[in-house]
């Protein structure tokens, strides 16, 4: 084969490589048939890598592992008799441990009590960081498909509760390729039990990904659950704002309270709902982004009946949907919540602001009426300063004149006192005059 050569790029962007290989994460295993598998999903909030990494180390062999290892969220560990997977997501942690289902499993026999390989064993499990939310024995035979009998002999291990199951897939041939069956009940030891009878030609590649739709199945319908438990405990809480926010409504129409004291209830009740908001908003939309892989999972299975049971699809949508339902009705409520809050401010605030429009108004008119009044005494003012300036500055010149007249010269003060008066008048009034000039200039 000869050898390419690259081709010169424009340079590559920083996550290229990042997102590129992002559709190669996660791959399924590879399993081959007959196969047990514990799958273990535990909550990872307030567990860091470094946790999982102290566990992952206790296990024989492992203490080379590495937080670079684990920061890319996906590490197989292979042992000897049993495969080890980590996978670590935003919420939860799982763990799968994959080995060779024990030759004393017969089919249509009982099944004898199952455990981890040695290496994993119980005390591992139990120890790992975390609180556990799906936990599932999930064993995959490559026989029984055709068994009339494979109900009966799968209640030897799955219990003689009520059943569901489905045919799984199709072949090249138009069969389906494997028969699904669980009663997704927790036993003692705190599993799921999953039985898969699969067609002898099953690859393991193939058998790989038919447990991974299983397990994911199971983990996120557990996961999208996680918020029920809020939404109903949230429900209450609601109804409780929903009434308080009618009465302050009838308040403000009758306007039997100061607005102040309705614009404090109301931001009361905002405060609340804004923080339930922020509290739970992340679950919801978390719930439903879970819920879309759900029927996703299901959709992949290709499910057709299963003689007398009902299958898994149907099965968590009668369960599932309900639920969900409950979730995105309690979102929406709370959402739908905020917004009439909302208007409610904002029809308060509006009302506020037209009263305190009409104070300005009012008082506006005052400040004109007073200023109208201030001019007129101004100007009664001004016309008695200019008497007032008048009278001694005519005080004045009957002085000069008197003084004139002391000096020898024949004149008469008093008619020298009443001539100028006109003088001193147009005098006065220009003065003032050019005084208010200047001020409005």
């Amino acid at each position: 084969m000869t050898e390419l050569t690259p081709f010169k790029l424009p340079r590559d962007d920083d996550l290229r490589f990042v997102l590129h290989n992002e559709i190669h994460t996660r791959p399924s295993a590879s399993i081959g048939l007959p196969a047990l598998i514990f799958y273990v999903a535990v909550i990872n909030r307030e567990v860091t890598l470094q946790d999982e990494l102290k566990h992952l180390q206790q296990l024989p062999g492992q203490s080379s592992c590495s937080i670079e290892k684990l920061k890319t969220n996906f590490c197989q560990i292979q042992f000897e008799s049993h495969t080890l997977i980590w996978e670590r997501h935003t919420e939860f942690t799982r763990y799968t441990i994959i080995q060779k289902l024990p030759d004393e499993v017969i089919w249509g026999h009982a099944f004898p009590d199952l455990s981890p390989a040695v290496a994993t064993g119980s005390e591992w499990l139990e120890s790992i960081p975390g609180k556990t939310i799906t936990a599932i024995q999930l064993v995959i035979l490559k026989e029984g498909m055709d068994d009339p009998r494979a109900l009966r002999h799968a209640k030897l291990w799955l219990g003689d509760s009520s059943l569901i199951g489905a045919k799984m897939g199709r072949t090249a041939t138009g069969h389906p390729h494997s028969h699904l069956m669980s009663n997704l009940r927790i036993d003692s030891q705190g599993f799921e039990r999953v039985l898969v009878l699969a067609s002898p030609e099953t690859s393991p590649n193939r058998a790989g990904r038919i447990a991974q739709r299983i397990l994911e199945l199971e983990t996120y319908r557990m996961m999208a659950l996680l918020s029920l438990p809020v939404a109903k405990s949230l429900g209450s809480k609601l109804a409780q704002t929903e009434v308080q926010l009618v009465e302050i409504t009838q308040r403000l129409e009758k306007k039997v309270d100061a607005d102040e004291v309705l614009l404090k209830d109301l931001a009361s009740l905002a405060v609340q709902v804004e923080s339930a908001t922020a509290e739970h908003s992340y679950r919801f939309s978390a719930a439903r982004a879970y819920n879309a892989i759900v029927l996703e999972r299901i959709s992949e299975m290709r499910e057709s009946p299963l003689s007398g049971m009902q299958s898994v699809g149907e099965f968590m949508q009668r369960r599932l949907a309900p639920a969900m339902a409950t979730v995105n009705a309690t979102s929406d409520r709370l959402g739908n919540l905020a917004q009439r809050i909302s208007r409610a401010s904002a029809l308060l605030r509006t009302r506020v602001e037209i009263v305190a429009e009409q104070h300005n108004q009012q008082l506006l008119e005052k400040l004109t009426r007073g200023q109208a009044l201030q001019l007129r005494l101004q100007s009664t003012v001004e016309g008695l300063s200019i008497a007032a300036i008048t009278y001694y500055v005519v005080s004045l010149a009957l002085y000069v004149g008197k003084a004139i007249k002391a000096l020898g010269l024949n004149i008469n003060p008093e008619l020298f006192a009443g001539l100028m008066i006109p003088f001193i008048l147009f005098f006065a009034r220009k003065t003032i005059q050019k005084i208010h000039q200047q001020i409005n200039d």
